[in-house]
């Protein structure tokens, strides 16, 4: 039953206008629908890697601060170089065991290589590549 269905992330957002530019001019995301009239600054829809994702703006503030989404990619070097040259900021990359090979965000451990940003937003991305340490 749910295999047949659509999965949409629902992103949290504060302000309509800068997190359409951060993830259009950023992350290359192309806007798919956006809410008209009152709903102008409070829904829109935009397509991402593939996927559609929902920002919503919340009517009253929530205890919930953060979305933790997560971009799976087939070389994650090339790819967070592409995001960095867009402008993303990408925080230091940690280490979790004696044989995490960091690498400038990245860290690469034995099951895969992870590097982590935040959106415009104050939503946590983390940038995912499967395991080939």
């Amino acid at each position: 039953m749910v295999a047949k269905t659509k999965l949409i992330p629902l992103v949290p957002i504060k302000k309509m206008n800068r997190a359409v530019k951060f993830y259009t001019d950023k992350l290359g995301a192309k806007v798919v629908m956006r809410g008209t009239g009152s709903m102008k600054e409070f829904w829109s829809s935009l397509s991402l890697a593939g996927s559609e994702i929902w920002f919503v703006k919340p009517s009253k503030p929530e205890k919930i601060k953060l979305a933790y989404l997560t971009l799976n990619v087939p070389k994650i070097s090339p790819f967070v170089k592409r995001l960095q040259k867009n402008g993303v900021k990408f925080d230091k990359a940690d280490r979790m065991s004696k044989e995490t090979r960091i690498e400038g965000p990245i860290a690469h451990e034995a099951w895969g290589s992870s590097a982590y940003f935040w959106d415009s937003e104050g939503n946590l991305w983390m940038v995912w590549q499967n395991g080939d340490m």
